[in-house]
């Protein structure tokens, strides 16, 4: 029995915070700052427009509350990204703290 073809996610953009990145390699720790700030940035926009879809829900007027559902598992997830790549670049620094000269 044949499986069907799995159709294609509407509504779902890459993430732009990572273009605003220069391609260019540096040891200042620029890029790593940049992107940083920018999936920040990134999840506080995504952590309002869950809020603002929540309370158009609570106040019945939204259609579609799976918009609203998809908005905050996104926030949700990507606030969890972002932590733990902090988390990752707080334990790296501390092991290079570590090391000995």
């Amino acid at each position: 029995m044949p499986v069907p073809a799995i159709p294609a996610v509407s509504g779902v953009t890459p993430t732009s915070y990572l273009d605003a990145v220069p391609a260019t390699a540096s040891t200042d720790g620029s890029a790593f700052a940049a992107s940083l700030t920018g999936a920040v940035d990134n999840v506080t926009q995504l952590q309002s427009t869950s809020k603002a879809l929540a309370v158009q829900a609570v106040t019945g007027d939204l259609d579609d509350i799976h918009s609203a559902t998809i908005a905050s598992t996104r926030a949700s997830v990507t606030l969890e990204l972002v932590a733990g790549v902090r988390n990752k670049a707080v334990d790296a620094f501390n092991e290079i703290m570590r090391m000995q000269a």
